[in-house]
């Protein structure tokens, strides 16, 4: 099994672990094709599993297996696609329908939300991924039940558009009342956190708890994408800059420790100069310690691979820039966080997380998935020790 991309296809990978465990002869490429990059390490991880498995039979899945169908079908090394839609299902692979096994990890990601109904003028995962989709509270529950019975100490909820969970289900209960239901079913779970959120739709129940509930950790990634609010209106994003302002600050002086990151691309078209630096200030602004900063490149069949292109060498350079400046913020707050005590999720590679995702280094020998408090007296490329 090789993962490119999101949480939310490394979760899915763990489920078809569990789905084909009995396959020996067969290797699945569950593919990414948010950027071009992406298409690129996906073409890239075929070619090299193919190199290592020659007599293999080798599927392609995911996203790039959708909006490069043609292009990935055509590849000498692949012998077949499967419908991102349909991966999970056990028909689509020919085997029998089993209970998917679940891997013990200290950490599970749980995917409770799939797809997206928005139309962001830079995305194809819509196409990749077809249209919003939750699952319901007591599949959800479920899930966190099995993991927790395998020693899971963090649930990790994940999703394409995760904040859109339950738009879809009777009476559209919002996320906030599915991370209620999570913690008042399980005391003895340990941690829960978020993957990537859009601010826009945090609603009241979700915002109070990620405020003041002690088990969701004050840690969260925004879907924020750019700080300039007509960029943000041509890629069609509901919130402007000073709405993720007041969300951020909101949430810090309710509660001090939270961190954030956010989602941030580079070069989008017509992005001038003065776009670009409004797009590289609202990283300090918010304090954004961690960051997945894009390259833009246009995708097929979307607006903005139609709007006046950015020079690739000018993309370069800012998406440079945007990633220094993260990396400024980072190294200050993990400055602030020497001397003060952490409790840490002892992880299998002698590291492990704190609740505001900084990654700390543990002592040879601690057991992964135990909870321990390190007190971090200096920073070590880039980790705490």
């Amino acid at each position: 099994m090789i993962s490119l991309g999101c949480r939310l296809n490394l979760s899915e990978s763990e489920e078809l672990r569990g789905l084909l465990a009995g396959e020996d002869n067969l290797v699945v490429v569950n593919s990414c094709a948010v950027t071009r990059e992406a298409v690129r390490q996906t073409r890239q991880a075929i070619r090299r599993a193919r190199r290592d498995r020659p007599d293999a039979r080798l599927l392609v899945t995911g996203c790039a297996a959708e909006v490069e169908r043609a292009a990935i079908a055509a590849m000498p090394e692949v012998d077949g696609l499967i419908a991102n839609t349909a991966k999970l299902d056990p028909r689509a692979w020919n085997v029998a329908p089993v209970e998917a096994a679940v891997r013990l990890h200290t950490r599970a990601f749980i995917a409770v939300q799939n797809g997206c109904d928005h139309d962001c003028t830079f995305c194809v995962i819509p196409q990749g991924r077809g249209p919003s989709r939750s699952l319901g509270v007591a599949g959800v529950l479920r899930d966190v039940e099995r993991h927790l019975a395998l020693g899971s100490r963090e649930v990790v909820l994940t999703g394409v558009d995760l904040t859109s969970w339950g738009h879809d289900l009777p009476d559209t209960p919002p996320l906030g009342d599915l991370v209620g239901a999570i913690l008042a079913a399980f005391p003895e779970l340990a941690r829960l956190r978020l993957s990537s959120v859009d601010g826009v739709e945090i609603d009241p129940g979700l915002f109070e708890r990620i405020a003041a509930e002690p088990r969701l950790m004050p840690h969260l990634h925004l879907s924020l994408q750019h700080g300039h609010d007509l960029i943000l209106k041509r890629m069609k994003r509901r919130h402007n800059r000073a709405q993720a302002v007041e969300l951020v600050s909101t949430l810090r002086s309710r509660r001090p420790e939270i961190a954030f990151g956010a989602d941030l691309i580079a070069g989008f078209p017509t992005e001038d100069e003065a776009a670009h630096q409004a797009n590289l200030s609202i990283i300090a602004e918010l304090s954004l310690v961690h960051g997945h900063v894009f390259p833009y490149s246009p995708r097929p069949g979307t607006p903005a691979a139609r709007m006046p292109q950015v020079e690739a060498a000018t993309i370069k350079d800012r998406a440079a820039e945007l990633r220094s400046a993260v990396a400024t913020e980072r190294a200050r707050w993990l400055e602030t966080l020497v001397g003060i005590p952490l409790e840490v999720l002892a992880e299998r590679d002698g590291t492990g997380h704190a609740p505001n995702f900084a990654r700390v280094q543990i002592s040879p020998g601690t057991k992964a998935g135990n909870l321990v408090t390190i007190t971090p007296t200096r920073i070590i490329n880039g980790l705490l020790a």
